[in-house]
């Protein structure tokens, strides 16, 4: 039986940490880790004519991640990472390849195949890699899974942007840090972390709305009702890149190759507290996947 396809839309970029260089971009991370988890992993991105573009694409190959990335003529993205007690902070630059993702008939071909797609705020800073990636949205099958991980960076985002995504979402995800935001954005302040989350289940018609806590807890809830939260499992951290991309990525793979919501969330927690210990977002898995919860009494 054919693998269910996952694509991810937007940037693909080196994180430049303070050990080095490492492949990332939170959509082809979330690809990477629904891939690693029973699916096919695609990208759609842009990269330089330049040696870094080179690289990279020579990274996601390794990494076996099927790539559509145009070559253009801006930069390959780099973004500095800072790391504070394991926490990134990030410094990005504008004026990148993926700032300038062209539509075209192949684009269009395979989002009309996917099974399910991720997206985030950051790649649609720019009015052409928006326009695109709005397009092949609309080209999406009505089944597919729209997950849209609204990972906020900077000023690289607005209110209007964020409701135009939350249109085309199925599945919203976000942090404990973005809801507050969001609260005074959307006009719902004094609400619970829970009367917020289903307010946007609500007002948006979502399947599942994420919520993660970072080194405290996540929590899913489904439109059915249904609804799982964990504790996060406490593990000695090398970095957190990318953690929250393979939380989203093993979800949806799982879902996808039938998992419950319970069982999807607990292969979510043990892969993002797995990429925690381990340098950069795209790490080899282990033959057995690590139970922290088990190990923690969960």
């Amino acid at each position: 039986m054919a693998k269910p396809i996952v694509l991810s839309l937007g940037e693909l970029l080196w994180d430049m940490l303070p050990g080095g260089k490492r492949a990332g971009g939170a959509p082809v991370n979330f690809a990477y880790h629904a891939m690693m988890n029973g699916t096919e992993g695609w990208s759609i991105s842009a990269v330089g004519e330049d040696e870094l573009g080179d690289e990279l694409l020579v990274e996601a190959e390794k990494a076996g991640i099927h790539t559509i990335i145009q070559r253009n003529a801006w930069p390959t993205s780099t973004v500095e990472v800072a790391l504070k007690n394991g926490i990134p902070e990030y410094t990005i630059v504008k004026g990148v390849a993926w700032d300038h993702i062209l539509l075209t008939r192949q684009l269009i071909e395979v989002a009309e195949k996917a099974d399910a797609v991720c997206f985030g705020t950051l790649a649609l800073r720019s009015p052409e890699s928006h326009d695109t990636i709005v397009e092949l949205l609309k080209h999406t099958k009505p089944s597919a899974m729209r997950f849209f991980d609204i990972n906020l960076r900077g000023d690289h985002y607005s209110k209007e942007l964020i409701e135009e995504l939350l249109g085309y979402a199925t599945v919203f995800k976000i942090n404990d840090a973005e809801l507050l935001l969001l609260r005074d954005m959307f006009d719902i302040r004094g609400t619970s972390d829970d009367e917020a989350c289903r307010w946007f289940m609500n007002e948006y018609g979502l399947d599942y709305i994420i919520l993660t806590g970072g080194s405290t807890f996540s929590t899913i809830i489904s439109k059915n009702g249904e609804s799982s939260t964990l504790n996060t499992p406490h593990v000695e951290v090398n970095d957190t890149v990318g953690a929250g991309d393979s939380f989203s990525g093993t979800f949806t793979g799982k879902i996808l190759t039938g998992a419950t919501l319970a069982e999807a969330h607990r292969a979510a927690v043990n892969t993002a507290a797995y990429v925690c210990t381990q340098a950069g977002a795209w790490p080899k898995y282990p033959e057995v996947m690590p139970d922290y919860l088990a190990e923690a009494g969960e």
